[in-house]
């Protein structure tokens, strides 16, 4: 919401006094008293809607960048999910078809004492090094870790059938596949090779329909070992886990043998790029690129947005003060004519003389007042596209003339030291000689309201540059710093310093000499410093714009 306004009262005396040598009329005859209504905040309405603005676009660009997040990690479970469902099948049927054919496998003893176990087809799948015998509760093998394994199948050797049986027995997260065989007392059997299992499985998928290049092999099942031990043995388990499952081959399916092979899962590894990587990957690439146009085209759309609200809340503020403005410049001499008119009415004045200074006055007032309407007037012309301009080749050195004629009328009888350089025979320029004149005395009001109260110096120069004429104006007043030089062109701008507050002006007069410059195809430049005074130029384009 808009501030209150503040009111403040302020007591406006006539603001021209009579002339020096007119009598006393004693005290002015009327007291205005106006309300003065400061204007809102526009540029702190300007921060909190462009904050509020920012509040509303990152919020929703936050909660999108999120979901986008969530969606990314949804569609990984979601590919892994469809790439399990695919080969659901595939894994059912060997499955079922690899029990099955190591049931129907044999033990034959060979050289050296060893056992091995052959396939039908007289493949051989048993480890060389996995023979081993049970007797009396004693386990006799060369490997160790099989040792420990059939620790616990010493307590049941007495139930184990008399033909070959292919079973898993697992210890810890060790798992073995065994096939073993019962003769009286005596159970004999060998340790199946995990090379010799590979070769069976991708025996058996030939031939199989797969979409990625894939390998079948089979894996312990990993047991829970966490809740044994204390702490701190659960958290070896869980980092020995993250380990293995960063370093291991990516898992597409799986599924669990059933008894007596339960210890052993049938997995899908992928042999080259892992499907469910790439496609995330790609997923990523794709949402990145969309991710990073939007918040560009978001940026852009700030910023745009930001600075359209920034220049309407100025100019909205510099319309108020030019408001401001015109209504004082109006009311001055507003004020001074109704002061001389009451003076004239009411008979106070018997000299002739007085009498017409008196009128002199008026008329000077009443020049002013209408200047400052034409030039509001001109500007609205310019702004609506309705300003023509009476184009003809005009030689220069009649503008300079004319633009200082007006200077010297306006000026007549003030102290100022003001020198007319014409550097030689200029060619004619095509353009309207009152708007260049006008736009030209601009710069020589400009020059002498703002070179201060004494020793006034203003130097017009004409000379020519190439294809170009340059009428240049050089003052040496206050000065226009460096960032105010790139703003005084704008409309309804100025300079805000101790002396531009003491002078009267609309902040017009140089946007209407740009304008009407740019309109006849040429330029207008300033060069200005603080405390070095200020040089202007228009530079215009000989012939025909």
């Amino acid at each position: 919401m808009p501030s209150t306004p503040a009111v403040r009262p302020r007591t406006v005396w006539g603001s021209l006094p009579p002339a020096p040598n007119a009598p006393s009329t004693g005290p002015p005859s009327r007291v205005d008293t106006e309300v003065v209504l400061r204007p809102a905040p526009v540029i702190l309405s300007f921060r909190r809607t462009f904050a509020l603005l920012i509040l509303l676009v990152v919020l929703p660009s936050a909660g999108l960048s999120g979901f986008g997040v969530v969606a990314i990690i949804n569609e990984r479970a979601a590919v892994e999910k469809r790439l399990e469902a695919a080969w659901r099948g595939t894994l059912a049927d060997l499955s079922a078809e690899v029990p099955r054919e190591l049931n129907s496998g044999r033990l034959e003893p060979v050289e050296d004492g060893r056992l091995a176990f052959l396939l039908p087809d007289d493949q051989e799948l048993s480890d060389p090094e996995g023979t081993f015998h049970v007797e009396n509760g004693m386990v006799r093998t060369k490997d160790p870790q099989l040792a420990e394994s059939l620790a616990a199948l010493v307590p049941e050797a007495a139930s184990l059938p008399t033909v070959p049986t292919v079973f898993s027995l697992a210890t810890g997260n060790r798992a073995v596949m065994v096939a073993a065989e019962r003769k009286g007392s005596t159970v004999q059997g060998v340790r199946l090779s995990a090379i010799a299992l590979d070769r069976l499985l991708s025996d058996k998928a030939q031939g199989r329909a797969t979409s990625e290049p894939v390998r079948f092999t089979l894996l312990p099942v990993p047991r829970d070992t966490t809740s044994e031990g204390g702490l701190v043995n659960r958290l070896m388990s869980e980092v020995a886990q993250a380990r293995q499952n960063a370093m291991g081959p990516p898992v597409l399916a799986e599924r669990v043998l059933s008894a007596p092979l339960q210890d052993f899962r049938l997995v899908v590894l992928p042999t080259g790029e892992d499907p469910v990587a790439s496609t995330s990957t790609r997923n990523r690439a794709v949402y990145g690129v969309l991710l990073g146009l939007f918040y560009l085209t978001l940026t852009f759309g700030v910023i745009y947005t930001g600075r359209v609200l920034y220049r309407e809340a100025r100019l909205s503020r510099m319309k108020t003060d030019f408001v401001s403005l015109v209504s004082h410049e109006l009311r001055t001499p507003l004020t001074s004519i109704r002061m001389f008119i009451e003076t004239l009415a009411l008979g106070r004045l018997k000299d002739p003389a007085q009498m017409q200074e008196v009128l002199d006055l008026l008329t000077r007032e009443t020049e002013r007042l209408s200047e400052l309407i034409e030039r509001v007037l001109d500007w609205a012309r310019i702004e609506s596209g309705r300003k023509v301009y009476q184009r003809e080749p005009v030689p220069v050195a009649e503008v300079v003339e004319a633009a200082v004629a007006a200077f010297r009328a306006q000026r007549l009888g003030d102290d100022m030291e003001l020198s007319v350089e014409v550097a030689g025979p200029l060619p004619s320029v095509d353009m309207d000689r009152v708007a260049v004149s006008g736009a030209l005395l601009n710069l020589l009001q400009n020059a002498y309201k703002y070179s201060g109260p004494t020793n006034r110096r203003i130097a017009l120069r004409a000379r020519r540059d190439g294809r170009h004429v340059n009428l240049s104006v050089e003052d040496n007043g206050v000065g226009i710093a460096r960032k105010d030089r790139r703003r005084i062109f704008e409309r309804f701008y100025r300079v805000d310093n101790l002396l531009t507050r003491r002078t009267e002006g609309s902040g017009l007069g140089l946007a209407i000499s740009k304008r009407i410059v740019e309109a006849h195809g040429g330029r207008i430049t300033v060069e200005s410093e603080p405390g070095q005074g200020s040089h202007f130029t228009i530079q215009l384009p000989v012939g025909r714009a």
